[in-house]
């Protein structure tokens, strides 16, 4: 028995994002407050993931806000010509004195001052700050830029993809895309390229992850919701149609029946199936895919 349209309109809505955005903007305050270490620094502070792409939904919980340091960036020249490389080196001859440690080290202190210290606490990449009255639980990610140049001429005549850059607690370097991963699902969702279709099916698609687990036909914690929002990324645009019950049908009917190998992550800059903790596997996914499959046809 298939899905019913109502049940897959409900999957599709999106969460709250008021207390969201309180907790966002709470933590803006506290970088910006008078005994903020970082105060005069060139930063911005943005939310990534679900809530800024507006693809929450019920089950998600803590908000995602990047702290990304401007005045120090990090860069890959691996695609530029030496000639390239050589001006970019003549451009910025000192070594940055400013760095990521010394950032995530003055974050946590402003966060600290504002919360109270007891409240915050560290995670492997992430200052968390818990929920209270009308917002969620933060996590903030302190972050320097990063550059992915693709020419330079100059310091006025460059091009670059602009990411962050940060360390886990165990040393190991992190580069990642959000800004590209945020326009790329804006543009995914375009008038002109899915109608707005793209992002209720996000929605639809991780709710239904959620039933598939509570029905036992997929493991918990084996479709992260980031996976699922790359994977769905990566359909055809056709494949999103009015009716919720034909995507669903489409995308799933086209993630199993065709290669997904070669999917990028939704940043359009990398492999979505690799083996750094940054990536998926492809068994993974097609694990998803056949949970997808079998609650359409036991659905009851």
């Amino acid at each position: 028995m298939a899905i019913p349209e109502q049940q897959l309109t409900t999957w599709s809505h999106q969460g709250a994002i008021v207390t969201a955005q309180a907790a966002h903007t709470a933590v803006r305050n506290a970088l910006a407050a008078a005994n903020s270490p970082i105060r005069s620094l060139d930063y911005e502070v943005y939310l990534q993931g679900s809530y800024r792409s507006d693809t929450n939904v019920r089950a998600d919980s803590d908000v995602d806000v990047v702290v990304q340091l401007n005045a120090t960036f990090g860069y890959d020249l691996a695609r530029l010509p030496v000639d390239q490389s050589q001006s970019f080196h003549a451009s910025y001859p000192e070594p940055a004195t400013y760095l990521w440690n010394h950032f995530r080290a003055d974050v946590l202190r402003a966060l600290r001052l504002s919360y109270g210290a007891p409240a915050i606490t560290e995670g492997n990449r992430c200052l968390k700050i818990p929920a209270a009255p009308g917002r969620v639980a933060a996590d903030v990610l302190p972050a320097i830029q990063y550059r992915k140049y693709e020419y330079f001429h100059g310091t006025s005549v460059q091009s670059f993809h602009e990411g962050v850059k940060f360390y886990d607690r165990s040393g190991r370097m992190v580069v990642n895309f959000p800004k590209a991963h945020y326009d790329n699902g804006v543009e995914k969702n375009s008038q002109l390229r899915t109608a707005g279709r793209y992002k209720p099916a996000v929605r639809m698609f991780k709710n239904a992850r959620s039933c598939a687990v509570e029905r036992g036909y997929l493991a918990g914690g084996a479709a992260p919701s980031y996976f699922i929002d790359c994977l769905i990324w990566n359909v055809p645009d056709d494949k999103f149609v009015a009716s919720l019950q034909q995507t669903y049908c489409n995308v799933v009917n086209y993630l199993h029946d065709n290669p997904i190998a070669g999917f990028l992550c939704r940043n359009g800059l990398g492999p979505l199936f690799g083996t750094s903790p940054e990536q998926w596997t492809e068994a993974a996914a097609r694990r998803f895919i056949a949970a997808l499959v079998r609650l359409w046809n036991e659905w009851s």
